[in-house]
């Protein structure tokens, strides 16, 4: 029998019933805010490579990520997703990957795709399910592909990342680069990362008569230039250089270089949008979609 890994922020991160999950998905879809539709996966094979997604409340960050994942649909959807994100819990290993089992959301569970795991875990990539056991920012973007793809299989690679510098950026990208190379799979790369953490909260204040959420624009902007110039040396320098705190820095960068290993040349930013947007306060968390193709 597979090992579970049960859902561990469903009514936290987003609701914990099937049917509640399923409208508030849709209402993301159709918020003011939002991709402006019901997705339909299109028959056509596009050329996206890699995608950006957000990963908070789906009350907050939900919207901006179904810009992304209405494009996906637009692109004809993949067999297996490569879904990178940030560690924030601090377990595990520097960068991991889950190599065995299945996740479960209120939508059901999502089979690992074991072998493309298994080539994964080598050199600086370590088999280790612990960074995995309370991660949010892989688990959040399993419910949108479930709902989008409407009962149609496919399989995911989880990769957690805790080292950001751009020397392990490279040699994840290098590996990830040379298994997709090697594979005749469909697949598509999603880099899930928020922007700025900006405010109180997160002890990022912004300048003397700047509001809190026009600081994060203005710093996510920096970012976010690097990432349409698929300059993925150019977006760690950029966040170090200018204190962005920006969590998923590295998985971005991941994303965008295999992605240009693989021919992607361009990127678009589907939709930018904050938390202040939903709840004015304080603080604020910027949110990017952004996908490359």
């Amino acid at each position: 029998m597979k090992a579970i890994r049960n859902a561990v922020v469903a009514g936290q991160f987003y609701p914990s019933s099937e049917k509640s999950l399923r409208q508030q998905i849709e209402d993301c879809f159709l918020d003011n805010r939002g991709y402006g539709k019901l997705p339909v996966i299109q028959k056509v094979k596009g050329t996206l490579k890699g995608l950006i997604v957000p990963h908070a409340g789906f009350v907050y960050s939900g919207a901006i990520a179904s810009h992304a994942y209405g494009r996906l649909a637009e692109q004809g959807f993949a067999e297996t997703f490569i879904i990178l994100g940030p560690n924030h819990t601090g377990m595990g290993s520097g960068v991991s990957v889950m190599t065995q089992g299945v996740w479960k959301t209120p939508f059901g569970t999502v089979s690992l795709d074991e072998p493309l795991a298994q080539t994964i875990a080598t050199g600086i990539i370590d088999q280790d399910a612990s960074a995995h056991t309370y991660e949010h920012s892989i688990e959040v973007q399993l419910p949108f592909l479930q709902y989008l793809g409407q009962g149609r299989p496919f399989e995911f690679v989880p990769i957690c990342m805790m080292m950001q510098d751009y020397e392990t950026v490279q040699d994840v990208g290098a590996i990830l680069a040379k298994a997709l190379q090697r594979s005749k799979k469909d697949i598509i790369l999603v880099a899930s990362s928020d922007f700025s953490h900006a405010g109180f909260n997160y002890r990022s204040a912004p300048p003397p008569g700047m509001r809190v959420d026009e600081y994060a624009k203005k710093q996510d902007t920096l970012a976010i230039k690097e990432i349409l110039a698929l300059d993925a040396p150019g977006l760690i320098e950029t966040v170090e250089q200018h204190a962005i705190t920006m969590c998923g820095s590295g998985p971005v960068a991941v994303m965008l270089l295999v992605a240009k290993k693989l021919g992607a040349s361009t990127a678009e930013l589907l939709k930018y949008g904050t938390s202040y947007e939903v709840h004015p306060d304080s603080s604020c968390v910027g949110y990017g979609a952004i996908a490359v193709s």
